[in-house]
């Protein structure tokens, strides 16, 4: 299905917005993701990946331009169950005294009774791998495991777009392998993220930002195939789209 024909998850119109004395932002940018895209998001630091998060689920309000998410506004400073975001850093996140409270505490204030809370609690706990961590202080856990309950505290939620802002840092490989697992579910998702293997292998769209604005939209090899475009905007091609010399003499991508 094209964005036009499918249930549209995200649509905005041009959105704008610059921080006070510096460069746009958001400069223009549209956007429209179908339900059930995997949506990946790359550009230099400062393309603006970060900044067009928070506008899209209500943290910061555009100078200009309007979102939509399945067919809602989305208003600033107002909370939306659909949408969720996973902050590029989980201490701006976690804020309960244990992991139980954070993870409870969206169900709560959607007004789960407690036993959906504490099924809720379980079920993203064994999903993010975090079971043995539930009683404990999310700022004296380690980074890898912060993230991981971060994600879970999203996902107790069961939001419909999920937002995630380099969702693999501070992860070892097994929980990169589980945060890999978690992009199979059935909500829609965005990721911006340094880690274009991770992109390859989770995303079926690909859009690449810089200065605010949409540079290139589509597949996500043969974007990021495409060595001249990448190192223009602060990039390289991933080491898996690079050709290798094989034993018998040809060169071809790894994957």
């Amino acid at each position: 299905m094209t964005a036009s024909t499918a249930l549209l998850a995200l649509e905005t119109t041009p959105l704008h917005f610059a921080y006070p004395g510096r460069p746009p932002a958001l400069n223009g940018l549209t956007l429209a993701v179908p339900e059930g895209q995997r949506v990946g998001i790359i550009g230099p630091n400062g393309a603006g990946k970060s900044s067009l998060f928070l506008a899209l689920c209500g943290v910061l309000k555009p100078d200009q331009g309007t979102v939509q998410v399945f067919g809602q506004p989305i208003q600033t400073g107002h909370f939306n169950p659909a949408i969720g975001l996973i902050f590029q850093n989980a201490d701006d996140q976690l804020f309960s005294p244990t992991v139980r409270e954070d993870l409870a505490f969206g169900p709560v204030n959607m007004g789960c009774d407690p036993a959906e809370v504490e099924a809720r609690v379980a079920a993203a706990l064994h999903l993010t791998g975090t079971e043995a961590l539930l009683d404990r202080v999310p700022h004296h856990l380690s980074g890898g495991e912060k993230r991981m309950v971060a994600i879970a505290s999203i996902l107790t939620m069961h939001p419909r777009l999920v937002l995630y802002d380099e969702p693999d840092a501070n992860l070892d490989m097994r929980a990169r392998r589980r945060l890999i697992r978690l992009q199979q579910a059935d909500h829609t998702l965005l990721i911006a993220s340094h880690d274009l293997e991770l992109i390859l292998e989770v995303c079926n769209r690909l859009i690449l930002m810089d200065g605010g604005c949409i540079i290139a939209d589509g597949e996500p090899a043969q974007i990021m195939v495409d060595a001249a475009l990448m190192e223009a905007h602060g990039l390289e091609k991933p080491h898996s789209l690079v050709p290798h010399a094989h034993l018998n003499g040809s060169a071809e991508p790894l994957r």
